[in-house]
């Protein structure tokens, strides 16, 4: 029994050099994730009707990291924001949020989506989000007065209309109206896999903590099987900077990259040494002076 409990000594040296070995495969795993990201977003962008009206069109999953390009007009009345996400600006940390927006088929342009697509358009900051909530407050208190008035002209209208005199009608020629379609380049994502820190999301008061596509496409009335995109155009418009797009780096980059691996590699290792050189010198018979 003594002789096991002397072995028990280098436990923690065996389980420190095992932790240094799993980091060194999580190591490899890292660099070929990272290099399966760079070759994907490295590709020519496809357009997304060309994917979508293909007969042996893939899943998102499988599209993942692919550059695509959309045109149609974006939802406004459905954006839908994710946060707070802290985002450095000038060297200041500011809260913010990530604004996805559906992008709708545009009838008056042949080359527009075919479908609805959600897009995560970037980063505003809570001052945007905040001004755009009382915009579309202000929007809806302006059209329900503007029902309200329209209801009462018609009503006097008719009181009226025997003390004037007919007014001839003249034929207006239709005015055919263009909306012009947005262009998006994005990068085909997936649902957030969030750490259990994260609250849950509550659709239902309008909160939303991370990205989970299928409720958010059922929050915008779309369905669940959407597509999703994260905006990665550079052309940034100065005069109307936000939503600020993701910069495409971000996507080859992780929380822990492969330099940290070997970091901690030789931390563990060197842990291994240490408390393994501790315990053959504990073990080491003491010389006996006489």
């Amino acid at each position: 029994k003594k002789s096991w409990s002397r072995y028990l000594l280098f436990l923690p040296g065996a389980i420190t050099f095992g932790l240094g070995t799993w980091q060194i495969f999580r190591r490899q795993d890292k660099v070929e994730m990272l290099d399966y990201r760079r070759n994907r977003l490295g590709l020519d962008p496809v357009v997304w009707n060309n994917i979508s009206s293909s007969s042996s069109r893939e899943d998102s999953g499988s599209l993942e990291f692919r550059r695509v390009m959309c045109e149609g007009i974006f939802d406004e009345s459905k954006s839908i924001y994710v946060g707070p996400r802290s985002r450095s600006i000038s060297g200041v940390t500011e809260n913010g949020y990530y604004v996805i927006t559906p992008l709708v088929p545009n009838s008056s342009d042949p080359k527009s989506v075919q479908s609805p697509v959600l897009v995560n358009r970037g980063w505003d900051p809570r001052s945007w989000r905040e001004k755009h909530q009382k915009d579309s407050q202000n929007v809806e208190t302006v059209s329900n007065i503007k029902i309200v008035d329209d209801g009462e002209t018609e009503g006097s209208s008719r009181w009226k209309f025997w003390s004037k005199k007919p007014i001839a009608k003249t034929v207006e020629d239709p005015v055919i109206s263009y909306t012009p379609s947005v262009k998006v380049i994005g990068v085909i994502r997936v649902s957030e896999k969030p750490s259990i820190f994260v609250p849950a999301n509550d659709p239902s008061s309008g909160q939303w903590f991370y990205v989970d596509v299928p409720a958010i496409a059922r929050a915008a009335g779309l369905p669940e099987d959407t597509l999703y995109l994260e905006d990665i155009n550079d052309n940034v418009d100065h005069g109307n900077p936000y939503p600020l797009p993701k910069d495409v780096n971000t996507l080859i980059r992780s929380s822990t990259m492969p330099q940290d691996h070997l970091n901690y590699t030789l931390t563990w290792y060197s842990l291994s040494a240490a408390v393994t050189f501790m315990a053959v010198k504990r073990l080491k018979p003491k010389k006996i002076r006489r």
